[in-house]
């Protein structure tokens, strides 16, 4: 047996070991865990929350607004090979770094930063509609590796490309709820699980070694083109990448396109970039040198780039929050907007 195939063969045996890191079931007897109401809103926080500019989110505008309203949920999900789960932990910890709920990243039954690409892409699917119906904002996916491949499946069963029919997951409780839509908490219409969307789904990383493993096979062919299950997506792509399969000058495998109704952006990051670390980042929340420039990034602009000293992955590090913020301000100026047309939120986060 070759180097090569030795390799390949270490790979796939470690990631079907670590397709078991699933959500633990609950012992007999043992009542599932609840969500936390969402925060009480007073006038003057929706009226500071509807008057920023989500293209322009300050880090006193997350401190002193967006932290105190309407918060959606990130679901991250991580690599497959063990232990990169915990670099996505550590990107997870960066987030609440700079200002983001913890509880609103955090598993709410077991408490893991992030989420496998061995999981159900159907039942994570329904679990993204189930957070919706109760939150009233809209989940965000980000996803590393094979995880970010699983991001775009999950965008694909949103479409109806794996069926008709997804059900509702709950996440409590780990069990389908034995439906296929959900109570629309903003339109107040019923809505099915297939034909949600969602405002914001990126990927780092995605594609390469994790074709070969039989979970990812039905991504073949499938993993660029992104549906218009989402609103917004991002694809990163390492300028040289052995895991990922990208190389300089080879357009073709780094390249997602997407329907008129989804806004794509591809974004090449420096070969410098380690694939299997790329997440971790949680040191930069608290770096006096690095925090304020990605607090104050914006892509497209000349302050874009990295400071001397910065590490490798800062500019993903600071993109991919840049449109956190972005779309947690969209997301809380639509559940205000649509509680102030219809009616207020209840415990749960639904609007009547």
């Amino acid at each position: 047996m070759n180097r090569t195939r030795r390799l390949l063969l270490v790979m796939l045996t470690l990631a079907l070991a670590s397709a078991g890191c699933t959500v633990r079931p609950l012992r007999e007897g043992q009542a599932p865990p609840q969500l936390p109401p969402p925060p009480a809103l007073d006038r003057t926080t929706e009226e500071r929350i509807l008057a920023l500019d989500p293209e322009r989110v300050t880090a006193a505008d997350v401190r002193d607004t967006l932290a105190k309203g309407p918060t959606p949920r990130i679901v991250l999900l991580h690599g497959g090979i063990y232990p990169v789960h915990l670099a996505m932990s550590s990107f997870g910890e960066f987030l609440v770094g700079m200002g983001y709920p913890e509880a609103r990243i955090r598993h709410p039954r077991d408490g893991e930063w992030s989420h496998s690409p061995y999981e159900d892409a159907l039942q994570q699917a329904g679990t993204l509609a189930w957070y919706y119906e109760r939150d009233g904002t809209r989940p965000f996916l980000i996803g590393h590796s094979q995880g970010g491949m699983q991001a775009v499946k999950i965008l694909l069963v949103l479409a109806g490309e794996f069926g008709p029919d997804v059900p509702v997951w709950n996440p409590l409780t780990d069990t389908s709820e034995g439906r296929t839509a959900i109570d629309d908490p903003v339109t107040g219409r019923r809505q099915p699980v297939v034909g949600f969307r969602l405002p914001y789904a990126s990927a780092v990383g995605a594609g390469g070694a994790a074709f070969l493993l039989p979970n990812q096979w039905t991504m073949v062919g499938r993993l660029l083109t992104i549906p218009d299950s989402v609103d917004e997506f991002a694809g990163y792509w390492i300028d040289f990448d052995t895991w990922a399969w990208t190389f300089p000058g080879v357009e073709a495998t780094r390249t997602f396109t997407g329907t008129r109704a989804t806004r794509v952006r591809n974004v090449t990051l420096p070969a410098g970039n380690n694939h299997v670390v790329m997440p971790a980042s949680r040191a930069l929340a608290s770096d006096p040198a690095v925090r304020p420039w990605i607090d104050a990034y914006r892509p497209g602009t000349p302050a874009a780039e990295p400071p001397g000293g910065a590490p490798d992955n800062a500019l993903w590090v600071a993109d991919v929050w840049y449109s956190v913020k972005k779309h947690w301000a969209l997301e809380a100026q639509r559940h205000i907007a649509a509680r102030r047309a219809g009616g207020k939120a209840t415990v749960t986060g639904k609007l009547e």
